[in-house]
């Protein structure tokens, strides 16, 4: 069995999109993190956490096949929408009329098989070759596929606003797509600042503490506890913005 572990990511993409199942396993493996955070946008809406992370990684293997390293963008912003859009797609699907939950995830494991076979032979798959990968008849095949709509625009707008005041305070993107990858981007941006800043930050944004409480834990004044974040808010925003270009 081939190790494709020494592989960059671009690698991965372009022998995914050739057709070796085991890097588009790897990719699959190495962005867990990633459709894990997007699902994290979208819980307390009605659908299981598990489901919303496996319509994500549908939108995600869709990303990686039609990514291309000549769109400029690396490939996270790429993917975002495509795996945002699958999960506002099974919540929009999940409204009035109800399914069962086996034939739900049936229609859910159709698609990543459909994906996967698109990437291995180049072309859609029929139903006969999915059902046959999933040992399912057509019949149950076809009566799942029923239960996905066609997809809605991945950059629709949701009409839903539930970004963290830390995106508030440094993000310039006014979308919901743009407000996850910035969610992500910030989450690794703060695990790199020292360690009195990341204190601020996390008591600031994420304990919901005054300045004066964060003063009186790092034995400053509450006039430096406010220079100094406005300071790392402000290098966020600009880091935030080189990770965007």
């Amino acid at each position: 069995m081939q190790d494709f572990s020494g592989y960059d990511l671009y690698e991965l993409i372009h022998l995914a999109q050739a057709g070796e199942k085991k890097a588009l396993d790897c990719l699959v493996e190495k962005n867990i993190r990633l459709v894990y955070s997007v699902a994290q946008r979208f819980l307390h809406r009605g659908t299981d956490f598990d489901d919303l992370v496996q319509v994500g990684f549908i939108g995600l293997i869709k990303a990686v096949n039609n990514f291309n390293s000549e769109f400029g963008v690396q490939f996270s912003t790429y993917a975002v929408p495509m795996i945002a859009g699958e999960m506002r797609r099974l919540l929009r699907d999940d409204g009035p009329i109800k399914v069962s939950r086996s034939l739900k995830m049936l229609a859910i494991r159709a698609m990543a098989v459909k994906e996967q076979l698109l990437a291995q032979n180049g072309r859609e798959p029929t139903i006969s070759e999915i059902a046959k990968t999933l040992q399912v008849s057509e019949a149950e095949l076809a009566t799942a596929f029923d239960v996905l709509t066609p997809p809605e625009s991945l950059y629709a707008v949701s009409g839903e606003n539930d970004s963290l005041f830390l995106i508030d305070k440094i993000s310039t993107g006014s979308s919901e797509e743009a407000n996850i990858l910035n969610e992500i981007c910030i989450e690794s941006l703060i695990k790199k600042l020292p360690e009195r800043e990341q204190t601020i930050i996390n008591m600031r944004y994420f304990n919901d503490k005054t300045q004066k409480e964060v003063a009186e834990r790092l034995g400053i004044s509450q006039v430096q506890v406010s220079r100094l974040e406005r300071k790392i808010l402000s290098e966020l925003k600009r880091k935030l913005a080189q990770e965007a270009t």
